[in-house]
């Protein structure tokens, strides 16, 4: 007989697992801290302190693997091979002090009221809508706009490839999915292609007029031993703020205020004094980024797992961003919770750079939607996507009450319509 194949501790493509993975997560962790997972070709930490080893580990490092045939993902490979996540070492380090050096000039101060005024307009766009035609789609209104144009402001993208970025990103992300299928694949490289194409054009045109962009202050960095980044490593560092800034904040936004309309007590709390733990909070409640790997470098050990050279081995972001040991309560949202160590935002070398800008986007969203909208509640429940890796909505249909009448689903049992998942009544609804 053939033995059978062991079986995955998850499935990525079942839809009551997308739904709301929490509770499957809550009792690998109570098994083990590390498990494997054939699915997926790499074992999976779900406790918090392994995660975070997995994060920091010395041992362990990002090794870019081209996807193959290679001659078919020219330009996806390009973009990941000269991107700053997939480098170790002095590359990592050189690239890393450039980027930081040019981020270091202040774009996040520079962008701040830009950002603010930028968030009011699109939910009074929204506002307006939902006055029109009685309700309107959040995501699409105010949590998939915003970041993209903060991204095409921050590089100083202009004209008719600032409305191509968010097609771009969409497409291009569908290639960190487990099993994403021939034709997402394709997809992504037409993308891709396009986005290497605009990106060089792009940065021809800084070179002979320099603004107070970051593709300017890029070009102009120099590192400690007098280089300079190169073409391919200035396109691979823009799709990399594209793909990052914006696929998490739409989902931290989105997902964010679904949990947040489906617990109303936190909703009706949240003031602009709350609103930097609030971020936080919803960071950690449904990471808009569910899985990040690192490759052994060396034999190594984590929680007492080994993981030999050579091999691969996922944190799961969502699954340590609810483990009791860590947070109080977990699946209760709360935004007042600190501290907070999620791992949203990475650990160790490969930190997120743009953290302070996604928060400052995530930040003026939810101040604009509740300064303005303080009656926003569900129209309808929201369809999911139905990908692991990046977790997100499609849409997120929304309304206005002005009576004090809870928002749908909020108080009803878990499995029935219209009500949270069952992770503690206040699962998430969905993390530079």
């Amino acid at each position: 007989m053939t033995p059978s194949r062991p079986s995955a501790p998850f499935d990525t493509a079942d839809p009551a697992f997308l739904a709301d993975p929490y509770p499957r997560f809550a009792a690998l962790r109570a098994a083990a801290e590390i498990h494997p997972h054939p699915g997926l070709g790499m074992p999976v930490a779900v406790s918090h302190a392994a995660c975070s080893a997995v994060l920091r580990g010395r041992d362990l490092g990002r090794i870019w693997a081209d996807a193959e045939p290679a001659d078919s993902f020219t330009a996806f490979n390009l973009l990941h091979r000269n991107s700053l996540l997939e480098r170790e070492g002095p590359g990592h380090h050189r690239l890393r002090g450039l980027v930081a050096s040019a981020f270091g000039r202040g774009h996040t101060a520079r962008l701040r009221d830009w950002v603010h005024a930028l968030a009011g307009r699109l939910v009074d766009d929204l506002a307006s809508r939902i006055a029109d035609d009685g309700a309107a789609d959040l995501l699409g209104h105010v949590a998939a706009p915003l970041p993209v144009e903060v991204i095409a402001e921050l590089l100083g993208v202009e004209g008719p490839e600032r409305a191509l970025l968010r097609g771009w990103s969409n497409t291009i992300v569908t290639m960190y999915e487990p099993e994403p299928g021939e034709e997402r694949r394709a997809a992504a490289e037409k993308a891709a292609a396009e986005f290497v194409g605009a990106l060089r054009e792009l940065a021809a045109f800084r070179r002979r007029h320099p603004s107070d962009d970051l593709v300017s202050g890029l070009l102009a960095e120099a590192a400690a031993d007098g280089s300079r980044i190169s073409e391919d490593e200035l396109v691979g560092t823009a799709a990399l703020l594209l793909m990052a800034g914006h696929e998490a904040t739409v989902n931290v936004i989105g997902n964010g205020v679904l949990a947040l309309l489906r617990n109303p007590g936190e909703w009706a709390r949240l003031e602009p004094a709350l609103v930097p733990t609030a971020v936080e909070e919803l960071i950690r409640f449904d990471a808009p980024l569910q899985l990040f790997e690192r490759t052994a470098l060396v034999d190594v050990e984590v929680a007492g797992f080994a993981v030999p050279a050579g091999t691969r081995i996922a944190a799961l972001l969502g699954a340590a961003a609810h483990d009791p040991a860590v947070f109080t309560e977990p699946g209760r949202l709360d935004l007042r919770r600190h501290p907070n160590p999620h791992l949203g935002f990475g650990a160790g070398v490969h930190y997120c750079l743009g953290a302070p800008l996604a928060r400052l986007e995530v930040g003026a969203a939810l101040q604009a939607l509740r300064d303005r909208l303080p009656g926003l509640t569900l129209a309808g429940e929201p369809p999911r996507r139905p990908d692991f890796v990046m977790r997100g909505l499609r849409s997120l249909p929304v309304t206005v009450v002005t009576s004090r009448r809870a928002p749908r689903g909020a108080g009803r049992p878990p499995g029935s319509p219209g009500a949270p998942p069952s992770a503690g009544r206040a699962a998430p609804s969905a993390g530079g």
